[in-house]
């Protein structure tokens, strides 16, 4: 992610969060204190540095685990939630049937067999981002996560 996409990132979070980029907003400081900035001046003073990729491998995010033990993985738990006409689930929370819309383009599918469940902030961006630094189960916890609002969500396969 370059420099201009990751401020813009950082501009949808702000305003997620309720963040003006024009009207001063007061947030809490030290105790007693209060810490008055715009959206705008936050950004400014983001520190703004190179991606870091090196040793970066999509395999060092487990991903697809089976985290409530419940026979359907993460892969799974996602294509069930974000069905519009529920799949049929069959041994082994094998999916079939069942319609999705993808997030990402707007398109209506039909079967399971064609999505990809994607991370919304890409597994390599989270590397560059500092995942890097993260523990083999901070990264598994990252890539099966079901319950953020950066979770997971649909797109065709490539």
């Amino acid at each position: 992610m370059g420099k201009i996409r990751a401020v813009a990132l950082v501009v949808a979070v702000g305003a997620a969060l309720g963040l003006s980029a024009t009207p001063t907003s007061a947030m809490p400081a030290a105790p007693g204190g209060t810490l008055t900035r715009t959206l705008t001046q936050a950004i400014a003073d983001l520190p703004v540095a190179d991606e870091f990729r090196a040793g970066y491998e999509r395999t060092k995010f487990r991903h697809w685990v089976d985290a409530d033990r419940n026979g359907c993985n993460t892969r799974a738990e996602v294509l069930l939630e974000e069905a519009i006409v529920p799949p049929t689930v069959g041994s082994g929370c094998r999916l079939s049937w069942g319609e999705w819309d993808s997030w990402y383009d707007g398109r209506t599918f039909d079967g399971p067999a064609g999505l990809d469940i994607d991370h919304k902030v890409p597994l390599a961006e989270a590397w560059d981002s500092g995942a890097s630094a993260w523990s083999v189960q901070e990264r598994q916890d990252y890539a099966n996560d079901l319950a953020s609002a950066f979770r997971l969500g649909l797109a065709e396969l490539g």
